[in-house]
């Protein structure tokens, strides 16, 4: 597990984060760690917390795998902004001393998770079409996942980081969708009503901040 950090670790580490993230943000996502002003956390805050920074790490690892069979660069810059995304979830869990874990890569303690990735990266091994899928498939989760830890939480932190983190995820769902439409395929979105995935993928790139 995870240590506590001290008062004085914890405000270093809010600063080497917030310039990291401002420059390790691929050219799909411009996320940023907003101030956080440590309100009182309810065990629902603490459990999204710890539930999102896995869904998080889902993408990454995912990327890191599907990058590692197929070499196409968009999950490259993807995978690095997943790892910023992660960032700044540990900032929020260190900020209010929340004990947690990272598994290594491909492992997660929540079993829904455990199940998206074992099947994403068998899917994703069959074609660079299907990666593309995956890709898609796992924005799309995270945009509806995201939304709905931010309607159930009435702490701004959570709800600014989440809200940045939902931003960059829908500029990846963009990204995703603009290559398989590329190669002469379609999305059908699995979690975000069409309505919704209409409104996202009809917007601009966004600066997330």
């Amino acid at each position: 597990m995870k240590k506590l950090k001290t008062a004085n670790r914890i405000s270093s580490l809010f600063v080497i984060l917030f310039f990291t993230l401002l420059n390790s943000c691929s050219d799909n996502d411009d996320d940023v760690l907003p101030t956080l002003t440590n309100q009182t956390l309810t065990t629902s805050d603490s459990d999204a917390l710890l539930f999102m920074l896995e869904e998080e790490k889902l993408a990454r690892d995912t990327y890191s795998y599907l990058n590692n069979l197929w070499s196409l660069s968009q999950f490259a810059n993807i995978k690095n902004s997943e790892q910023s995304h992660m960032d700044a979830i540990e900032s929020l869990l260190i900020s209010y001393r929340i004990e947690y874990n990272i598994l290594p890569e491909g492992n997660f303690a929540n079993e829904d998770l455990q199940e998206y990735y074992d099947r994403f990266v068998l899917d994703g091994a069959i074609s660079q079409a299907n990666a593309l899928q995956i890709g898609a498939t796992i924005e799309d989760l995270d945009i509806v996942d995201l939304q709905n830890e931010m309607d159930a939480t009435t702490n701004t932190d959570i709800k600014a980081v989440f809200e940045s983190l939902q931003c960059g995820s829908r500029n990846h769902l963009r990204s995703f969708v603009s290559s398989i439409e590329n190669s002469g395929d379609t999305y059908i979105p699995q979690f975000l009503s069409q309505n919704e995935y209409d409104t996202i993928i009809s917007g601009n790139h966004q600066q997330c901040n």
